[in-house]
């Protein structure tokens, strides 16, 4: 067993201690957050660190979000059949989406902005149906009871949370991993570097896109539904639309697009972020986080392509060995 297994063993058993060992909310609730967002954002660099960079995020974690809620409230859907089917939803919304794009291969600036595109449909379908979702007001899961219950996946207790939430985070850095060490690596590789040359070495370049496209989908919209299920509130601006695919982005890349951790960087920055301009500043602070990944984002691509993480890393991997003395 090498240093770096017994490293992530001891860091995941800190973790699952840390609730029993610090119970304070506040700052249970910060983690939870952390972890969710996490998860949120390591599905975005899953399509982003091939190339494929998306604004669509913020539809599908809407998508996951709503669509939960909507089913519990209107029809009596319990959040575990919801939430499968809020990802099945989003990922036929991807594949809808993306096929075409791939298949005519509309890549570069134009897929972006078919994304964007995307998230802005899905941002004013939410508003629009008001009677529905509540509109720009916001929409809140019907309680079950007071306290816990597990039908309805409503729980008061942080710790109950944290460990969902940690447990899910961990699922993501798996995924993250499997598609790193799969074949599908090499070949996204080779397709955001030439699509011609690996359709031309048998890759197919279509299939491949996909792929990592509905992978990306179905786990942001497990974010969303997850983060519906905790706040017990969701609003249009929180959970859709194209600040929460922005966010997403300044996250990765601030973190590290390429580095599975890196995500987790950005979310801890993110949450950190809004909480002070929240605490600092009250309500005259309303839109500044956006403005302050605005400028961040910028910096960061100028200046620290690799993210936060990524560039330590590279650090650390490029110093020279100093020889010992006999």
């Amino acid at each position: 067993m090498n240093r770096q297994v017994i490293g992530w063993i001891v860091g995941i058993a800190a973790l699952i201690a840390l609730p029993f060992v610090h119970r304070d909310p506040y700052h249970l609730h910060l983690l939870v957050l952390i972890l969710i967002w996490s998860f949120a954002y390591t599905s975005w660099s899953i399509m982003g660190r091939f190339g494929l960079v998306s604004l669509g995020h913020g539809g599908f974690m809407g998508i996951g979000a709503y669509v939960t809620a909507l089913l519990w409230n209107h029809v009596g859907i319990s959040p575990w059949i919801g939430i499968p089917l809020s990802m099945v939803t989003a990922g036929v919304l991807a594949l809808i989406v993306a096929y075409p794009c791939f298949r005519f291969r509309i890549t570069g600036h134009y897929f972006v902005l078919v994304t964007l595109a995307l998230s802005g449909i899905v941002l004013q379908v939410i508003t629009a149906t008001r009677d529905w979702t509540g509109g720009s007001l916001g929409y809140t899961p019907q309680r079950a009871g007071s306290g816990r219950s597990l039908f309805a996946l409503q729980f008061d207790d942080k710790i109950t949370w944290y460990l969902i939430a940690l447990g899910v985070w961990l699922v993501g850095l798996v995924v993250w991993r499997w598609i790193d060490h799969s074949m599908s690596r090499h070949a996204m590789e080779a397709i955001s570097e030439d699509e011609d040359a690996a359709a031309a070495a048998g890759v197919n370049v279509t299939a491949e896109k996909l792929k990592i496209t509905l992978i990306s989908a179905l786990m942001t919209a497990l974010a969303g539904a997850l983060y519906c299920q905790y706040q017990m509130f969701i609003s249009p601006d929180t959970v859709s639309g194209i600040a929460v695919s922005l966010q997403m982005v300044f996250a990765v890349i601030v973190g590290g697009v390429y580095v599975s951790l890196g995500p987790t960087i950005g979310a801890i920055i993110t949450i950190l972020l809004a909480e002070f301009l929240r605490i600092g500043f009250g309500t005259k602070a309303v839109g500044w986080d956006n403005l302050v990944y605005g400028i961040l984002l910028v910096l960061f691509i100028i200046f620290l392509p690799k993210g936060i993480l990524g560039s330590v890393l590279d650090k650390f991997r490029t110093q020279p060995k100093v020889p010992q003395r006999s």
